[in-house]
């Protein structure tokens, strides 16, 4: 009997120890989890040689991975600014390592894992040795670059890597890497600066998401809750800058992942910073998301805040123009576009997640590559089977703040000709001063600019890569914005901590009629006792070529002052009918708030009622018509001035400027007209179809405009100034004509 129960106890045990390790071994099993899944890998060793576009963006990526493992394994010790060698070095090491994991998983050669291994074990040699960068520059240091943003970017694109391998490793290679690499990696840029990681800013978008990916990757709850909610800490510092402008954590404010889903995204997927940044952010947001829903499905990462994260892919490929490229609202740099690997990345996982949208096919399609992994394989795969459809831009508003109601932008498109209207919320620290403001595009051709940043990014000769003093000096003051200026001095004094608390307004919009579309908006807290409110209109009529736009600033105040309203238009002046002063020596036009970079090129005293600009670009002629009263004065300006390092761009703008009045109206037209072609040498259309414009009656209540053509045609606008009720009826005289409608505003 004893034996018996002995063999039986024996018998349990094994059976016992055999399950345990059974599920151990299964649980050990479970990678690749994050962007790459055993599933999906399988299914795309399947379809190897048989998706095209998957395929060569492969290949591409085994091409370049394969180049590296030749050339060696390189960790140097950091010591330089973006753009420098060793930060080059370390930048092109973790978008290495994610490429070689996925290589590794598709192709099963395990050169690529070895790759992966004894890059970590370098590292890992090093990271402990490390002070912080020596690079004081930043708020928050790294360690392998000058600031923990960078080296946030490491550690989100590493995790994968890592991910691709854990099973490959053995458990004592993963506890060595984990003691001394990932572990302090991710305590150093949460604990070790909570200033960075307890924030509401892309910055700790990818601080949160870096340790998010890695605590997924070990299955560490305790960085995953640091990842999803942050710190939990009380001791930060409230209203404590950055070298940015911005602010990190206000007792009471929410942090973590999800807050920076919750804080910076309107309803509408629209990222407060700017579709700059709103790019930039996407990676972290999306790859994370897609781990997420992965490993911890019970979140529900694509529903979140009624899916605002997929919503967010097709808003920024909406924030660009015709050619993809991002409109460059608050600090964005110029050429940016939804072909960067960000937004490669972003489109493929919302359309995994999304439904299969078809429409982001067509832009996947442009794109010309897919991720290697599973979502890549699904858009690859909808191309190969002709689903796509084409993604049309339409005119539409985004709007900005957590719950829609800090304002926003619209966009407004016609027969290849863009309008962006914006009358949104600061935009954080990457926030310019520029309530109002607009800039126009035409066929993906900047025609009034926005300026965007001041910052050559990662060229070292240009300040390390870093921003520019003139981003503060002048990119992000008013006067380098097509909006009005008070005195010379910039909105809300050009103080983040008083500009970080208003949005604009909306007064209406209609983009319902394609002949007339829309938009007015109001600002009361730029300057104090004065109301700015515009309206902008892109109107097509039958008897010209192209639609033109018609803008309308009006601005009432409770004291004298004097008003500026500029005009950054891009390309060769052709024509003025108005005679103006060039002066012999170049001069500022001011003394600061971004007037000193100004140079003035030419000055004139107006004495008639309509004043033109003529001018080419790219081939083709457009014309200013401004309405303008006597003693207005009409300035040329020049970009560059106390420029000595020749950081900024030489380009050109007009002033329309209003001096000793309270209340003030600027009203002009642009309007596309003619073309030339260098090769028949032939300029058609080189001259305005406008006739003249008329104020026919500005006062509290109403605006009212005409416009006669040369076709002797003619056109009316009245704008309802105090009510913007959509049931609202309306009706005015003015000399002998009955003005009658219904709504904020009267076109015929």
């Amino acid at each position: 009997m004893i034996v018996l129960k002995l063999k039986s106890i024996t018998i349990s045990l094994l059976l016992n120890v055999f399950t345990i390790l059974l599920v151990f071994n299964v649980q050990a099993q479970n990678h690749p989890k994050l962007n790459l899944t055993k599933a999906g890998v399988a299914k795309i060793r399947a379809e190897l040689g048989k998706v095209p576009l998957f395929d060569a963006s492969l290949a591409v990526i085994k091409e370049e991975v394969d180049a590296e493992i030749a050339l060696g394994i390189f960790v140097p010790i950091p010591k330089d600014f973006s753009g420098g060698y060793t930060h080059e070095r370390h930048k092109r090491n973790f978008l290495i390592l994610q490429k070689a994991g996925v290589l590794f998983q598709i192709l099963e050669d395990e050169k690529y894992a070895i790759y992966i291994r004894d890059m970590f074990m370098a590292y890992a040699e090093l990271y402990p040795k490390l002070p912080v960068h020596p690079q004081e520059r930043s708020y928050a240091r790294g360690k392998l670059f000058w600031q923990c943003l960078n080296d946030s970017n490491w550690l989100v694109y590493t995790s994968q890597a890592y991910d691709c391998i854990y099973d490959w490793l053995s458990k004592k290679e993963r506890k060595h890497l984990e003691k001394k690499l990932f572990i302090p990696f991710a305590n150093f840029i949460s604990e070790g600066n909570p200033q960075f990681f307890n924030r509401v800013h892309n910055h700790s978008t990818w601080g949160n998401v870096a340790v998010g990916m890695i605590a997924l990757v070990m299955d560490n709850d305790d960085l995953l809750q640091k990842a999803l909610y942050g710190l939990k800490t009380d001791n930060l510092e409230v209203g404590m800058k950055d070298n940015d402008g911005g602010f990190i954590k206000v007792e009471g404010q929410k942090v973590g992942f999800f807050a920076n889903l919750d804080e910076p995204f309107s309803p509408d997927g629209y990222y407060t910073e700017g579709p700059y940044y709103q790019r930039y952010a996407m990676y972290p947001f999306l790859i994370f998301a897609q781990a997420l829903q992965n490993v911890k499905p019970e979140f529900k990462i694509f529903e979140y805040k009624d899916s605002v994260l997929l919503k967010s892919v097709t808003t920024l490929i909406n924030l660009s123009d015709s050619d993809g490229n991002f409109f460059p609202i608050n600090d964005g740099q110029k050429g940016m576009s939804y072909y960067s690997r960000e937004l490669v990345t972003a489109l493929d996982i919302a359309y995994l997640f999304g439904g299969e949208n078809p429409e982001l096919l067509s832009i996947a399609e442009k794109q010309g590559k897919v991720t290697v992994d599973d979502a890549g394989l699904e858009v690859a795969l909808g191309l190969k089977e002709g689903k796509a459809l084409p993604f049309i831009k339409k005119s539409l508003e985004l709007t900005d703040g957590p719950k829609g109601d800090q304002g926003g932008l619209a966009i407004i498109r016609k027969d290849g000709l863009e309008l962006v209207f914006k009358y949104a919320a600061q935009g954080l620290s990457h926030g310019h001063y520029d309530k109002l403001s607009y800039s126009l595009y035409t066929n993906g051709n900047e025609l009034v600019q926005d300026y965007g940043l001041a910052r050559f990014v990662n060229i070292e000769q240009k300040g390390g890569g870093n921003y520019l003093k003139e981003n503060t000096t002048w990119a992000k003051q008013t006067i380098a914005h097509n909006t009005l200026v008070q005195d010379e001095t910039s909105h809300f004094k050009g103080e983040y901590e008083i500009g970080s608390q208003f949005a604009s307004k909306k007064y209406f919009l209609d983009i319902s009629n394609p002949n007339i579309q829309i938009a007015s908006a109001k600002e009361i807290n730029a300057y104090k006792g004065t109301e700015l409110h515009r309206t902008m209109a892109m109107i097509k009529d039958e008897s010209l070529t192209y639609p033109y736009v018609l803008d309308i600033m009006r601005v009432t105040s409770d004291s004298v002052h004097q008003y500026d309203l500029p005009f950054y238009y891009l390309g060769q002046l052709m024509q003025t009918n108005f005679k103006y002063n060039s002066p012999k020596v170049l001069q500022q036009l001011g003394e600061k708030n971004g007037y000193q970079h100004l140079f003035e090129e030419g000055k004139a005293k107006i004495s008639q009622e309509n004043s033109t600009l003529n001018w080419m670009s790219n081939d083709k002629f457009y014309t200013l018509t401004a309405i303008t009263a006597e003693n207005d004065e009409i300035i040329f300006t020049r970009i560059g001035a106390n420029d000595p390092e020749f950081n900024l761009r030489r380009d050109p703008g007009m002033i329309i400027r209003k001096k000793g009045v309270k209340d003030a109206l600027f009203v002009s037209i642009i309007e596309p007209h003619g073309t030339y072609s260098p090769v028949s040498e032939f300029a058609v259309n080189a001259y305005s179809a406008i006739d003249k414009m008329t104020v026919l009656l500005n006062d509290e209540a109403y605006t009212v405009i005409e416009i006669r053509f040369k076709n002797e045609t003619s056109k009316v606008i009245a704008i309802a100034n105090l009510d913007n009720s959509e049931n609202s009826k309306h009706k005015l005289t003015i000399a002998d004509t009955i003005y009658q409608w219904s709504g904020p505003y009267y076109s015929k």
